[in-house]
């Protein structure tokens, strides 16, 4: 169950010309559910994605890099879940690329111009009889008509997601009615140090290729590396941004520009959505954490503050049970911080309650009405460093008993 957060209706998501989706039963995993997606997109869309930085990095991920890097022109992605195709060697590459060859023999383009994305139980094989045949069937779909809406398209990536993850935005970019849908899955191994566990992002709007790349970094390092629900970093994370131009704008060509303001807004509004619907659909979650630090020296400095905080089994635990066992919270603070931060400058808030001051229990604060505070599903916890003027903000959420069954029982 996710915590304050209920899907798009997928009626109120924009459409974007110039591609098409499909979804289908393949079986990768587990009999009976959509868990193959195809993306097809018109000639002259450009792409730009940022992965994980783990050195394990999955096949898929690999191959996307290599497409990406080459310059391709990319004409379709293809998604399938219940397997990552992670730590399995030159067989997992080989796999990933036959993928995207599959797709490309069916829609006539070239193996480059396909991005291979997968998601699931790590070490094992894709079945690539069940792959190539869910591509031929996702393919006839397209080719019929037979698209999928919005909702089901979210629906095919998801895992252990309990709801489905759709955002959706518009920007008026060179007086002409700019579109953004992304979706995302995600809802454990969370703590993207790139971009997301799987997000892309679809947008209308004409925009140089080169630019691609540093915009998805960009709004990647605003939304989905902001948030985490228990510090693991995913081996597939793929956060991607398809470009159609169809949307009749001239064409952006620097993100200095005025139209590159509206487009970047619009992009990080449905990509923060996206990323904290995911922290919010949290493995086992209850509570919706903002960890913002302020007062800081620097960024980095209130960044590694927020997630010592966002991080703490102990201080995830007390969130959960609603107990406030709020030195927890200072702990994490003073391991996270620099060696010359003067505890007595430091202010620690719960939503509106001061908890903390002058290097102790703050003189108001009484514990019922920390314990009061803490059993709000939103809770904002505000750490002022008292040292400067830099600020940054993490979002995670509880751990529960829930949390660890889940985990427990992924595979079974």
């Amino acid at each position: 169950m996710s915590v304050a957060y209920s899907a798009l209706d997928p009626a109120l998501a924009h459409p974007v010309a110039g591609v098409r989706f499909a979804a289908v039963q393949a079986g990768v995993r587990k009999a009976n559910r959509y868990d193959l997606l195809l993306a097809q997109f018109d000639e002259g869309t450009t792409v730009g994605g940022v992965f994980t930085q783990s050195r394990f990095a999955a096949a898929p991920v690999q191959a996307c890099r290599e497409h990406l890097a080459a310059g391709s022109a990319i004409r379709a992605l293809v998604v399938n879940t219940g397997i990552a195709n992670a730590a399995t060697g030159e067989l997992g590459l080989v796999n990933a690329r036959a993928s995207c060859a599959s797709v490309a023999t069916a829609l006539g383009i070239a193996t480059h111009q396909v991005l291979p994305f997968s998601t699931g139980v790590i070490l094992e094989h894709l079945p690539m009889e069940r792959i190539n045949a869910g591509i031929t069937a996702a393919v006839a779909e397209i080719k019929a008509g037979t698209l999928a809406p919005w909702d089901r398209v979210a629906q095919t990536i998801m895992t252990t997601d309990t709801v489905y993850k759709l955002a959706s935005a518009q920007a008026t970019v060179g007086g002409k009615t700019v579109n953004v849908t992304g979706i995302a899955k995600g809802a454990g191994m969370i703590q993207p140090n790139m971009a997301t566990m799987l997000s892309f992002i679809f947008t209308d709007v004409a925009i140089d290729g080169a630019l691609l790349q540093p915009l998805a970094r960009r709004v990647a390092d605003r939304s989905f590396n902001r948030v985490t629900v228990d510090g693991d970093t995913s081996t597939n994370d793929s956060y991607i941004i398809a470009a159609t131009g169809k949307a009749g704008n001239a064409t952006i060509t620097s993100l200095d520009s005025t139209d590159a303001a509206a487009l970047i807004a619009a992009l990080e509004k449905v990509s923060l959505t996206l990323a904290q619907a995911i922290v919010r659909d949290g493995e086992g979650a209850t509570k919706f954490m903002t960890i913002a630090v302020s007062g800081g020296c620097n960024q980095a400095e209130c960044d590694r503050i927020a997630r010592a905080v966002a991080h703490s089994p102990l201080v995830k635990t007390a969130f959960f049970a609603s107990d406030p066992n709020l030195g927890r919270i200072l702990a994490a603070v003073g391991y996270g911080a620099p060696a010359d931060l003067d505890p007595s400058k430091v202010t620690v808030h719960l939503n509106d309650v001061l908890v903390a001051e002058r290097g102790g229990r703050a003189a108001s604060y009484r514990e019922e009405d920390g314990a009061l505070t803490m059993k709000n599903h939103d809770i904002t916890v505000a750490i002022d460093l008292g040292r400067g003027n830099a600020s940054q903000t993490v979002y995670t959420c509880d751990f529960s008993y829930d949390y660890v069954k889940i985990n427990a029982e992924y595979r079974s």
